[in-house]
């Protein structure tokens, strides 16, 4: 009878459901009923933020599964030589750790939440030129990317410090760890801003106003998405509803010297007026023009800024405006081609929505202040801002580009 080899890592179970769940849910069986305790606090502190909470719950229960399961040991166990065992497991986790999909944590069953058996801790990702080529998401080439190692390094500092507080620890076991550079590669300069070029982003706006004036009545709501992404630096989170934010047209809102600016609540559940600019409103007439509204919002008008297209109340799908955005992307790569312009299609292929917002930024800190730059984009800092500053860049190549290889004649 041939014996069969036991797995060195259990197969891990999900811990934390979705916002809407999670406050009233426990598992069944816990290694550590106060871990789970204070990491369901922590995380709670974030449900303002769903996309903030999405990553920090990541976090937490990868390491709360690596520590009971592999480690045995409680969060409060934990010190620098731990840390620095799961972070060499997070690079290379078992094979059934591993998944090529996004299941959801938990589903329902006989009226019950019970936990997903398709769901795995680490997901394969492939990029979208990878996708439209045909690839398929293979274990095999799983790899925890140093952005991953650096979120790791951000939230789980972040969890610890608020176990500190919350008398649970006196250590925190990632400060611990004084040489990241062993776990995190360092580049001589900053990371490159994805964005379009002033061709790619010339093709993908045309390509909205021609799909708008092709069928205004489902595309008048495209165009203004891409104007407004693309004016105002928003992000996708920005313009659809929440249980945060609803957007609505009396966002947009004038003040006493006549002047436009368009309010919202963005990353970390910050509210931040952007100034509107002439082109910008005049992308708003032409939309509340489309829904049959005056030309102008007035302070009382509480319509959703993105109505849905069948059905009444605010579109609250990310999926919906990622796909509208897509259809430019793809509309504007087959004019490229059209046009003789290949390379520039081909390298409009990983271009995603956030893309706007980045191209946004890198054009306006060529005209304006940074710091306007910086308040509308909603950055924390002008050090982030710099980063879309390419100037110098530019300058530097520009230097270069005439150097000889011989310095003299034969």
């Amino acid at each position: 009878m041939t014996a069969h080899k036991k797995s060195a890592a259990p197969r891990p179970v999900p811990l934390f459901d979705t916002l809407g769940y999670l406050e009233d849910s426990t598992p069944v069986h816990l290694f550590s009923e106060e871990d789970y305790y204070f990491a369901k606090q922590f995380l709670l502190a974030y449900k303002g933020s769903q996309a903030t909470f999405n990553t920090y719950r990541r976090e937490v229960e990868r390491l709360m599964q690596w520590s009971w399961l592999i480690a045995k040991k409680s969060l409060k166990a934990l010190r620098r030589q731990e840390l620095e065992t799961y972070i060499e497991f997070c690079r290379k986790p078992p094979k059934h750790w591993i998944g090529t999909k996004k299941p959801p944590r938990f589903i329902e069953k006989e009226g019950l939440r019970v936990p997903n058996t398709e769901w795995r801790p680490f997901i394969v990702t492939l990029s979208k030129a990878a996708h439209r080529d045909g690839e398929t998401p293979s274990i095999k080439s799983f790899e925890f990317s140093n952005a991953a190692i650096k979120d790791l390094f951000a939230v789980l500092s972040t969890f610890y410090n608020f176990l500190i507080a919350e008398d649970y620890t006196e250590v925190n076991p990632v400060l611990q760890i004084r040489q990241k550079s062993r776990f995190i590669e360092k580049t001589q300069t900053e990371k490159k801003i994805r964005r379009l070029s002033d061709l790619q982003l010339n093709y993908v706006i045309r390509a909205a106003e021609q799909m708008a004036e092709k069928n205004p009545e489902t595309h008048s709501r495209t165009l203004f998405i891409m104007n407004a992404l693309f004016a105002m630096y928003l992000r996708i989170s920005e313009l659809a509803a929440s249980d945060r934010w609803v957007p609505q047209m009396c966002d947009f809102h004038r003040d006493h010297d006549e002047h436009w600016w368009f309010v919202t609540v963005g990353k970390g559940n910050k509210k931040r007026n952007i100034a509107v600019s002439n082109a910008m409103l005049k992308a708003l007439k032409q939309w509340r023009k489309s829904l049959g509204l005056s030309a102008l919002p007035s302070p009382a008008d509480k319509t959703p800024l993105i109505p849905k297209t069948k059905g009444k109340g605010p579109i609250t799908s990310t999926t919906y405006i990622r796909r509208l955005v897509q259809e430019c992307f793809d509309k504007a790569m087959n004019n490229l081609c059209r046009d003789n312009k290949p390379e520039e299609a081909e390298a409009l292929l990983d271009a995603t929505v956030h893309w706007l917002r980045h191209t946004g930024i890198s054009e306006d800190v060529k005209t304006r202040p940074r710091e306007h730059v910086r308040d509308d984009a909603g950055h924390s800092s002008s050090a982030i801002t710099d980063h879309y500053i390419d100037i110098e860049l530019k300058a530097r190549h520009a230097s270069a580009r005439k150097k000889p290889i011989k310095t003299q004649k034969d």
